[in-house]
């Protein structure tokens, strides 16, 4: 039991030390224009000491990986919701709503049909490759995983497919600006319903302007509100097909994660209060993301082969491509 508690305090010590360092790193000048995640800055982390150190040090800190990566990470998608109330939603009408539920849908299906059916994907890859394209990026992954409670390897294949192909939506964004004939507000939901991450969202839109910038975070941010909705569908149509031996757990925190919205809406924080919590939350996903790049192998990525990555460069292009679209017609 005490070697237990010693691997629990340091294992979780060390997962929230690395998360304090990459928030503060993600913050220095350098990375303005990279706009590299604290997110994705962990789990870079964690895999590079993961396949670097003896595996026999890293089990005595099994017991605080395990909790950040479980525990902490509920929290950390609960605490995800001060980011959003339903006024933010209004400002922007129905039809940003209905671009961002099209997207959604379209990529979640598609996605997993060409996964499974076509690239023969097992389906928690095909899933989670779909859901951080589709959704809200490394967030969607870890919350969907969450659900589904697919192999650590496979979370950091769908976390890569993220990274690279959201770092490319940021840099090609701005270039396409002036081809597709949008306005600022036009761009912005353009870029709010297409991109990855919020970070990389943000970036792409001020890199046209200011007012595009901020149409394309709260576009990105109806996205987020929108993972609540997809992980209990997720849950219950697994927890319908799933074989009697496993287990799929519905994600009850969602409903806390609909909570913080509500209660967004309602209640007036300070803005620096709220900015702490915002900040707490970026070191609890951070966290989580260094415990779950710790257990990753580069084998057990190398085995996954080049197909999740085709499928996230499809899932990609279909974006780009019918997001424009989309906008066109929508808007």
């Amino acid at each position: 039991m005490a070697k237990v508690s010693k691997g629990f305090a340091a294992g979780t010590a060390l997962c929230i030390a690395v998360a304090l360092l990459v928030w503060a790193v993600a913050g220095l000048s350098w990375n303005h224009k990279l706009q590299l995640s604290a997110l994705t800055l962990a789990i870079v982390a964690g895999m590079a000491l993961g396949n670097s150190l003896p595996q026999q040090w890293l089990e005595g800190l099994h017991p605080g990986l395990k909790f950040c990566q479980q525990k902490l990470l509920r929290l950390g998608i609960v605490l995800y919701g001060i980011r959003l109330t339903v006024a933010d939603i209004a400002k922007l009408g129905p039809r940003a709503l209905a671009m961002d539920c099209i997207v959604i849908s379209s990529v979640l299906l598609v996605g997993y049909w060409l996964g499974t059916r076509v690239l023969r994907l097992d389906p928690d890859t095909a899933l989670l490759v779909s859901a951080g394209s589709g959704i809200c990026g490394a967030a969607a992954v870890l919350a969907t995983d969450r659900v589904i409670e697919s192999e650590s390897h496979k979370v950091s294949v769908a976390v890569a497919t993220v990274v690279v192909f959201g770092t490319i939506a940021m840099f090609l964004y701005p270039v396409l600006y002036p081809l597709t004939g949008f306005t600022q507000r036009q761009f912005g939901v353009y870029t709010g319903a297409t991109v990855h991450e919020v970070a990389q969202a943000l970036a792409a839109g001020r890199a046209v302007s200011q007012a595009a910038s901020d149409t394309a975070v709260l576009t990105k941010m109806m996205r987020v509100l929108l993972l609540a909705p997809v992980l209990l569908i997720v849950g219950r149509v697994r927890a319908r097909g799933s074989a009697g031996s496993r287990r799929v757990s519905f994600p009850w925190f969602v409903f806390w994660f609909g909570a913080v919205i509500v209660a967004q809406s309602f209640l007036t924080l300070p803005k620096a209060a709220r900015g702490d919590i915002i900040d707490l939350d970026t070191v609890l996903l951070s966290s989580a993301m260094f415990a779950l790049g710790v257990a990753t192998r580069w084998q057990q990525m190398k085995q996954a082969g080049t197909r999740p990555l085709l499928l996230a460069s499809i899932i990609f292009v279909g974006l780009v491509s019918c997001g424009w679209a989309l906008t066109r017609l929508l808007l």
